[in-house]
């Protein structure tokens, strides 16, 4: 009885430290034998309480083929340690998948490529067998540029880039298109230190842009930009080029870092700016073609390779507004002056109005100062008018010259534009092109006509005429004259009781004695009291004097009774 306990306590401890020493869990990969082999299935023994069944597909061609013996040791994945029917549940196919997760990830972490077959299309993409592995290749990471045809790439052994992993939810995500960029920026750094910058090289044209032409150089391409292609301008590069046409290019610059090159065409020729300034002093006439118009200016080719810019302000003397497309058209054949020559930056200063005579000098020779013009109102603006003249030029009237008598503003709203007038030319400025014009000069100046008949000067005594009466004074107008004054309320009369504005009207006609007359300023000056004090003078020296012991109404009296006589 001892015995047999003590077989089966022996038993019992054995068996335990077999599940000890075989402590699988559920999702994990272990080693198993194959215990038999019956039809379709094998079955394994892997260290658990029960044997597991795998059909012999999943061992591949070693299953297909019968090379799968009893007593081999295969790795199977324990997906369950004991199902409802009590066998376990193992898998060959997620074993060996398991097994690539954990070279891929190892392959990953260390940034090295994997071997993969597209072998289908989905939604977005390809999927992609990585030895058992699943992977998703995007579209866009097939290739470096889109291709349409991606029949010769499929299940073909080929590199891959692995981009992303995520065990859990058992997404592997690849790329082609890395692994043909880092061999392309190989082969392109091979062929760059081959390469020097001044080196001629032939080459062909590759693809044609707005911008430029890409140049095949033998695995490399190169930019050969528009403005390289030649010393002329080039309005597109297909005006020189053509697509699979050989050209010899010279190398202009290189990128290390990012292998980009440059390339030019025109550097192989004799560059035409050499010289320039001998060529084309300042102030020297000559003709060239107009080959394009810009908002600023044209731009007219002297020669080929040689351009030179009218800016829009030597386009015409007269027309400063105006867009040089309304002045000059592109092709056209024009006259031009240099003005400027900077062979260090390569530009030209060209005039076109300096080819014909400025009109101003030709205004200024033909209507000297004095000279009397017509033409029509062009504007009207709050400090005078602006008169259009022969040869394109406007001139102006200042307010103050409008009217001798009047205001200005009071006289400017009686024109209007398009009236035709007549002005008297004041001044010429040609070089601030400017034409100063005078309307009241016309008919003459009042003072001068005034000072030449000799009827007004200083002294003298005239007749006026009242035009407004204000309690500062009278506003009177010197008959048969243009001359206006104002008389100051002490200057009515000697005595107080006559100095009131308010004893004179309007149209009423007095005597007033001449005070001042300045012909430059343009002003002149009477007086009433003056002129009374005047006549007293006079009365007393011819009449009598205090020494006879005649008073002064006596005298007056006296003096008045003559001048009645006389009358």
């Amino acid at each position: 009885m001892s015995n047999t306990q003590t077989a089966r306590d022996d038993f019992a401890a054995l068996l335990e430290a077999s599940f000890h020493d075989h402590d699988v869990a559920e999702g994990t990969v272990v080693k198993g034998t194959v215990v038999a082999i019956e039809k379709d299935m094998a079955v394994i023994d892997a260290g658990l309480k029960v044997e597991g069944r795998v059909a012999l597909k999943e061992f591949g061609s070693k299953g297909k083929d019968g090379e799968l013996n009893v007593g081999d040791t295969v790795e199977v994945y324990v997906e369950r340690i004991e199902n409802a029917l009590g066998e376990a549940v193992l898998s060959r196919d997620k074993a060996r998948r398991e097994e690539s997760w954990v070279k891929l990830e190892a392959r990953f972490n260390a940034g090295e490529k994997v071997e993969g077959q597209i072998f289908n299309q989905v939604k977005g993409g390809f999927t992609v067998d990585l030895d058992g592995a699943v992977a998703f290749l995007p579209r866009s990471q097939v290739d470096i540029r889109p291709i349409r045809d991606v029949g010769p790439l499929m299940n073909t052994p080929q590199p891959f880039q692995i981009l992303k992993m995520d065990k859990r939810r058992g997404n592997i995500v690849v790329s082609r298109r890395t692994v043909l960029e880092e061999s392309r920026a190989e082969q392109r750094s091979e062929i760059v230190q081959n390469l020097e910058e001044g080196q001629v090289v032939d080459g062909i044209v590759k693809n044609i842009t707005d911008y430029g032409a890409f140049v095949d150089l033998g695995g490399i391409d190169g930019l050969l930009h528009v403005t390289d292609m030649a010393w002329r301008r080039v309005n597109h590069p297909s005006e020189i080029l053509q697509i699979g046409q050989s050209v010899k290019v010279q190398i202009i610059r290189i990128n290390q870092d990012t292998h980009r090159i440059s390339l030019g065409m025109k550097q192989l020729e004799a560059d035409p700016w050499e010289g320039i300034g001998v060529k084309y002093p300042m102030g020297v006439k000559v003709t060239g073609r107009v080959t394009n118009i810009t908002d600023y200016g044209a731009f007219v080719e002297l020669e080929p390779g040689i351009e030179g810019l009218i800016h829009v302000s030597e386009m015409s003397w007269t027309k400063k507004n105006v867009h040089p497309g309304k002045i000059l058209s592109t092709s056209q054949e024009v006259e031009v002056v240099v003005l400027e020559v900077d062979p260090v930056k390569r530009r030209i200063s060209l005039g076109l109005k300096q080819t014909l005579q400025n009109p101003w000098e030709a205004f200024r020779d033909q209507f000297p100062v004095g000279s009397i013009v017509e033409g029509e109102v062009k504007n009207k603006t709050e400090f005078g008018l602006f008169i259009g003249l022969d040869g394109d030029v406007d001139g102006m009237v200042h307010l103050s010259d409008l009217d001798w008598n009047r205001p200005g503003e009071q006289v400017i709203e009686e024109f209007n534009k398009g009236d035709l007038v007549k002005a008297q030319v004041l001044d010429v400025d040609v070089d601030k092109e400017r034409i100063s014009l005078g309307m009241k000069q016309v008919g003459g100046d009042p003072f001068v006509n005034a000072a030449e008949a000799g009827d007004i000067r200083r002294g003298a005594v005239v007749t006026c005429e009242v035009t407004s009466v204000n309690e500062g004074g009278i506003e009177v107008k010197i008959v048969d004259t243009d001359l206006t004054s104002f008389i100051r309320r002490a200057d009515l009369g000697r005595d107080r009781e006559e100095q009131r504005p308010e004893r004179f009207s309007v149209g009423q006609k007095v005597d007033a004695r001449v005070t001042q007359f300045d012909k430059k300023a343009h002003r002149v000056g009477v007086s009433i009291k003056a002129m009374q004090i005047a006549e007293e003078k006079e009365a007393v020296a011819q009449y009598g004097s205090s020494d006879s012991g005649a008073s002064l109404g006596d005298i007056l009296g006296a003096a008045l009774k003559n001048r009645t006589d006389d009358e």
